[in-house]
């Protein structure tokens, strides 16, 4: 399992460029697996806490019984417009995937809360009038790739 912790030691600066674009607002965008294997979006909060991350849901929230059933996640940063007149200046935008496991009891009917098993993270922005795609893959490390 990869923890938020893991990556930061792993990708240091990777890390705390998507800790910024996670910052910039309160909700992100959650996809899930619905059972008949059609994703689902939803909006949800994020929580960076002593070197995790964790997701929190209402009771009985359908992106919460997508995650009990299976527990594949993506997870995208909120998101705001890179500046007109320099895109360079722009922080981005990062997505996390992996699995999300249930924490507390499952079987209770108050909030639910998932601990990310981190397995993928991915920070795209502008870099010399050139896209930059930075991302870390769990087994396989950091790469950086350019898009005219």
């Amino acid at each position: 399992m990869a923890s938020w912790a893991h990556v930061e030691k792993a990708a240091p600066d990777l890390s705390a460029a998507v800790r910024r674009c996670f910052a910039v607002r309160k909700h992100a965008t959650l996809a899930t697996l619905r059972s008949g294997g059609a994703p689902r979006i939803s909006g949800t909060e994020v929580e960076f806490s002593g070197g995790d991350v964790f997701l929190g849901s209402m009771p009985g929230a359908v992106k919460a019984l997508d995650l009990r059933r299976d527990a594949r996640f993506a997870l995208h940063s909120p998101t705001v417009d890179p500046p007109p007149d320099d895109p360079s200046a722009w922080d981005g935008e990062a997505k996390l995937a992996g699995l999300a496991q249930e924490v507390g009891d499952s079987t209770s009917t108050s909030d639910h809360r998932f601990l990310l098993d981190i397995r993928e993270v991915v920070l795209t922005r502008v870099r010399n009038n050139r896209l930059e795609i930075t991302s870390w893959h769990e087994g396989r490390g950091l790469a950086i790739r350019t898009r005219d």
